[in-house]
């Protein structure tokens, strides 16, 4: 059994009370929804679209976007208790312990997405023990170089701005932003992924799977590249 206060994080995170400082830039306004209900969440700009239902790897799809000058920020990663509705959708018990890692996507030093993961102990054993230790390297780019990942369904949420967090990144960030998240499953151990678009990302258009010339509509839930 591993004793997490004996383990101390890549990136210079530790697990001591520090990481309790710490606050997530945005925060869910509701429940994620495969269909977000209007009256609640209002619809994304058309723009948007196309990337919240993307069905691969959205770390690629940024990196086409931004002609490869793609980069990771890593704003916090430490053990700690997920929020309710996360140890939920994990089925943890409101003990248990868990990685949480927070990055910002950058293209061409641009914040584009914040992403928040979501790893319980259990799913970070044997061969997935080197997602402990991810320093500035992306979490679904490497999920999707496995060959036993499969994906659950595509949620979405709106997303406010907390307030008490203030990064200098995200001052101009907008108080409101669009967000997917998905439980991923790892060798049958689940994994929660949430990527937030945030006002500084303006696609050129939809996400290209890159050689194949294929869109998202023609891509299968949970396809990867």
């Amino acid at each position: 059994m591993i004793n997490p206060t004996a383990e101390r994080v890549q990136c210079g995170f530790d697990f001591a009370p520090r990481a309790a400082l710490y606050q997530s830039p945005y925060v869910p306004y509701g429940a994620w929804l495969a269909e977000p209900l209007e009256a609640v969440h209002g619809q994304p700009p058309a723009r948007l679209r196309p990337w919240l239902w993307y069905p691969g790897s959205l770390t690629a799809a940024l990196k086409r976007e931004s002609r490869g000058c793609l980069a990771v920020r890593v704003l916090s990663q430490s053990w700690r208790r997920p929020a309710q509705e996360e140890r939920r959708a994990l089925g943890l018990r409101p003990r248990q312990l868990a990685l949480v890692r927070e990055v910002l996507l950058c293209g061409g030093g641009v914040p584009w997405v914040y992403a928040r993961s979501v790893l319980p102990m259990r799913s970070l054993q044997g061969k997935s023990r080197y997602l402990r230790s991810l320093d500035d390297r992306p979490l679904g780019e490497l999920l999707f170089c496995e060959a036993d990942m499969r994906r659950g369904p595509i949620l979405l949420n709106q997303l406010r701005r907390n307030p008490d967090c203030r990064l200098a990144e995200l001052e101009d960030a907008g108080d409101s932003a669009w967000g997917r998240r998905s439980t991923f499953w790892l060798r049958d151990k689940p994994l929660l992924v949430a990527e937030t678009f945030l006002g500084s990302f303006r696609p050129a258009g939809p996400p290209c799977t890159g050689g194949t010339g294929q869109q998202p509509s023609d891509m299968k839930l949970g396809e990867a590249e």
